[in-house]
């Protein structure tokens, strides 16, 4: 199969990179009970689809759409979170991994594409891309069906020592299923002197390979690690010593930089000795869940990338966490990027000097 990649011998190397091996595009709609008891599988979480079943559920999603149309939009966690760095911090990103040559394919590299993301590491394959569905009830919870089986992926080989070539930060989200392409992308960007971050996925992603995880963290190869208290509890359950804490010490023996984030009660971190506690910001009205955790991770990664301190850190992913919330789907709008800045400001945080 030949996958074609844009020329990128004209631009600068983007700051953070992240590695999507498979472009995924989000169908994001509002739904009530009806539907939900229609789809198989229980509300909430993550089941994965075949095609069948997803064109079964957009059908019906057509039939019961009222309040709201269906969202579509690039999706993923490396997309949600190199997009967020890049439309609401002003900071160079690019992805790198393949698309479709179908109707969502082009969809996800035009999203990126205008939303200041290089696209030139992306690969264009032959096939079909990769969908999702979320359906999003009225308490803001989410019930995701992914469809993958068939989608096109970069694979290990197809990466090259160029593809890293003057970054500083390389993104990547946990999947035992892409960790030959995820150790293949580390391997590269060592050699290139990234910084690399980690986000533990799910909690369902933690129980079923944690031995390979593990084994990831203590290679000593990644320098940030995030994870909620549900993948935080899965990592060291077991273990004589449980909790949100004890993961944090146990991340923090592998990681430079580790981050456990505790839903309404906000997040621990630890870089050195150094612990912090920071409340969640208590401003923010849940919508849509969807993306909080990826963009906690872009307003992070700012706060590291402008030398702030650990819990300036927390605090401008609590803003930019909070910001993703207040809409459907894991973009930020431009009236949710003025309400972070806003937040920012009265935290005394750094603003970032972009105009949304």
């Amino acid at each position: 199969m030949v996958a074609e990649a844009l020329p990128k011998t004209l631009e600068a190397a983007p700051l953070v990179l992240g590695l999507q091996p498979a472009a995924l595009i989000d169908n994001v709609a509002p739904v009530d009970w009806s539907l939900l008891d229609q789809i198989p599988g229980d509300r909430g979480g993550s089941i994965s689809v075949q095609k069948d079943e997803l064109d079964h559920i957009l059908k019906e999603l057509n039939t019961h759409i009222s309040v709201a149309p269906l969202k579509k939009m690039a999706g993923g966690s490396v997309t949600n979170t190199v997009r967020g760095l890049s439309v609401g911090f002003g900071v160079a990103t690019g992805i790198i991994g393949a698309y479709g040559d179908d109707e969502q394919g082009q969809l996800f590299a035009s999203n990126m594409g205008f939303s200041g993301v290089s696209i030139s590491r992306l690969r264009k394959k032959k096939g079909s891309t990769a969908q999702c569905v979320c359906l999003v009830d009225e308490s803001g919870n989410r019930t995701m069906r992914p469809c993958l089986s068939s989608a096109v992926k970069i694979q290990a080989g197809e990466l090259s020592k160029e593809d890293f070539t003057g970054s500083k930060w390389l993104v990547l989200r946990y999947a035992v299923l892409n960790l030959e392409v995820i150790q293949a992308a580390i391997r590269f960007a060592k050699q290139e002197g990234l910084s690399v971050s980690l986000d533990l996925a799910s909690f369902e992603m933690v129980r079923n390979s944690k031995s390979e995880l593990r084994k990831l963290l203590e290679s000593g190869n990644i320098d940030l690690c995030f994870a909620n208290e549900d993948e935080a509890a899965e990592l060291i359950r077991g273990e004589q010593e449980a909790g949100p804490e004890a993961a944090l010490e146990f991340l923090s023996r592998h990681c430079r930089w580790a981050v456990v984030t505790l839903g309404s009660k906000g997040c621990i971190a630890k870089h050195n000795k150094e612990v912090v506690h920071i409340p969640a910001i208590g401003e923010s009205i849940a919508t849509d869940a969807t993306g909080a955790g990826d963009l906690f991770a872009s307003g992070f990664l700012y706060g590291l990338i402008k030398g702030l301190s650990l819990a300036e850190c927390c605090k401008v992913g609590s803003c930019s966490g909070g910001s993703v919330i207040r809409a459907l789907g894991g973009e930020v709008t431009p009236e949710n990027w003025q309400w972070m800045n806003k937040q920012l400001q009265l935290k005394d945080l750094p603003v970032p000097a972009i105009h949304n």
